[in-house]
C-alpha cells in the first residue's frame, strides 16, 4: 500500500513539474514578445515582423489558459499537500492571479474593437501593472528555486581529486547569511534597482494625466519660429486638457525640424500646387476641435484640444482634379505614408494640427504638424506631416503593408 501511495505521489509530482515547466516557458515567451511589441526600438527594427510576433503573442497567450485549467483540476489534491505550507499556498495564489489577470486583460486587448476604447485602455493598464509587478516576481521565483540552490549537494568546490561539498546549512557554522539567502537578497535588490526606476517612470506617465504631455513639450526637439498665437478656444483649452498619456511609437528615429528644413506641400492631381514655409503656414486660418485619440494597440488619450487647418479646406484651396481618387500623406521621417479616400478626407473633423492644448505639438508627438483623424485609429494620423499628394489609384500605407487593416475605424 505504501509503495502504491509513493507511486501515486510521484506521478502527481511529475504532472505538477511538467505543468510548471510548460507554464514557465509560456510566461518567458510572452514576456519576451511583449517587450518587443512595446518598446520603440523593436517596433522600428522588426517592421512587418512585428505583426507576426503580435499574433504569436496572442496565440501563446490564448494557449496559456490550458495549463491554468489543467492545474485547477489538480488543485484540490495539491492544496491538501500544502496545508502545512502557508507560504507556498500564498505563492500559488499569486501565480494564479497573475496568469488569470494577464489572460483576461490580454483577451480584452485582443478583441479591442468589440470591447471599445475605454475597456481596452483599462485592460492595457491592468496588463502593464501585472507585467511590472509579476515579471520580477516570476524571475525571483524561478532563480531561487534552481536545483543549484535547493539541492546543496550540487554545489561543489573542486580541490585536487576529491570534491569538497558545502554543508547543508552554512548558517550553522556562524555566517550572518546563508548563500541561498544572500543570492535571494541580491536578486531582489538587483530587480529593485534595475526595474524600480522604470516602473516609477511608467506609473507616473500612466497615471499622471497631462503631465507626461507637458514633459514631452519641455523636451521638444523642434526649433521653429514664430510660435502661432493660440485661438481663444485653445488657451485655456476648451477640452480641459488632454486626459491620459501618449505612448511614443515611431518606425524611424524621431526627426527634428527648424525653419531651414521644414516646408509643407500639396501636389499631385491638383489645379494649384501649393507650398508654404513655417512662417506662411502658421498664418493660414485655423480651427479648434476637441477629440479623443485611440491607438490600435489599446491605449487612448481623451479630450485633446487640437488647433489646425481642416484638411478639406486645404484640398479646396489646391483644387482637386476629377482624376484623383485618393489622398496620400507623407511623413517628414522620409519613410511613413498612409492615405484616405476623398470621402474620408472630406470629413469635418480631419485636421492638419499644429497645436495641442494651446501649445506647439512636440516632436515626439508628431510636431510641428500632424494629421488628426479622430474616427480612425492613430496609425492613420500621420506624424511629422509635410506633404499631401492627390493620386489616381489606391495606396497601401506603411503599417497596412505590414498586416494592419485598411479599415481603421474606431
Amino acid at each position: 500500500m505504501r509503495r502504491m501511495l509513493d507511486r501515486l505521489r510521484k506521478g502527481f509530482g511529475r504532472k505538477l513539474a511538467k505543468l510548471h515547466t510548460w507554464n514557465g516557458w509560456m510566461v518567458f515567451f510572452l514576456a519576451l514578445t511583449g517587450l518587443m511589441l512595446a518598446l520603440g526600438f523593436w517596433r522600428s527594427l522588426l517592421g512587418e515582423g512585428r505583426v507576426w510576433i503580435k499574433w504569436l503573442h496572442i496565440g501563446v497567450g490564448i494557449a496559456s489558459i490550458v495549463p491554468v485549467l489543467y492545474y485547477l483540476l489538480l488543485a484540490g489534491k495539491h492544496w491538501k499537500q500544502l496545508r502545512s505550507r502557508p507560504w507556498q499556498r500564498f505563492n500559488v495564489l499569486i501565480v494564479l492571479v497573475l496568469l488569470l489577470g494577464w489572460f483576461a486583460s490580454g483577451a480584452v486587448l485582443w478583441q479591442f474593437r468589440l470591447a471599445g476604447p475605454r475597456a481596452a485602455n483599462a485592460a492595457l493598464l491592468v496588463h502593464d501593472i501585472l507585467s511590472w509587478a509579476g515579471l520580477p516576481y516570476v524571475i525571483y521565483h524561478s532563480l531561487t528555486r534552481l536545483r543549484w540552490l535547493k539541492e546543496p549537494h550540487r554545489r561543489t568546490v573542486k580541490t585536487g581529486r576529491e570534491p569538497v561539498r558545502e554543508p547543508l546549512h552554512p548558517a550553522a557554522q556562524g555566517p550572518l547569511m546563508t548563500r541561498r539567502a544572500f543570492i535571494r537578497g541580491a536578486i531582489g535588490v538587483g530587480l529593485a534597482v534595475t526595474l524600480g526606476p522604470s516602473f516609477l517612470r511608467w506609473i507616473s506617465a500612466s497615471l499622471g494625466g497631462g503631465s507626461s504631455i507637458e514633459a514631452l513639450i519641455a523636451e521638444d526637439a523642434n526649433r521653429l519660429t514664430p510660435a502661432p498665437t493660440p485661438l481663444p478656444q485653445s488657451s485655456p483649452p476648451i477640452g480641459g486638457g488632454a486626459q491620459g498619456s501618449y505612448r511614443v511609437y515611431t518606425v524611424t528615429r524621431i526627426p527634428a525640424f527648424s525653419n531651414e528644413n521644414w516646408s509643407f506641400t500639396i501636389d499631385g492631381l491638383v489645379e494649384h500646387r501649393l507650398s508654404w514655409n513655417w512662417t506662411e503656414f502658421v498664418q493660414l486660418p485655423r480651427t479648434v476641435q476637441v477629440s479623443d485619440f485611440h491607438c490600435v494597440t489599446g491605449w487612448s488619450v481623451y479630450r485633446n484640444t487640437w488647433e489646425g487647418i481642416k484638411l478639406k479646406e486645404l484640398l479646396k484651396q489646391a483644387g482637386v482634379k476629377s482624376s484623383a481618387k485618393m489622398v496620400k500623406f507623407y511623413s517628414g521621417d522620409g519613410v511613413y505614408t498612409d492615405s484616405l479616400t476623398l470621402d474620408q478626407a472630406d470629413m469635418d473633423d480631419v485636421l492638419v494640427a499644429v497645436l495641442l492644448d494651446g501649445k506647439l505639438i512636440p516632436s515626439d508627438l508628431g510636431g510641428p504638424a500632424r494629421l488628426i483623424v479622430p474616427k480612425m485609429y492613430g496609425y492613420k494620423s500621420v506624424k511629422w506631416l509635410n506633404r499631401i499628394e492627390l493620386i489616381p489609384d489606391d495606396h497601401v500605407g506603411y503599417w497596412e503593408e505590414r498586416g494592419y487593416s485598411k479599415d481603421a475605424w474606431v
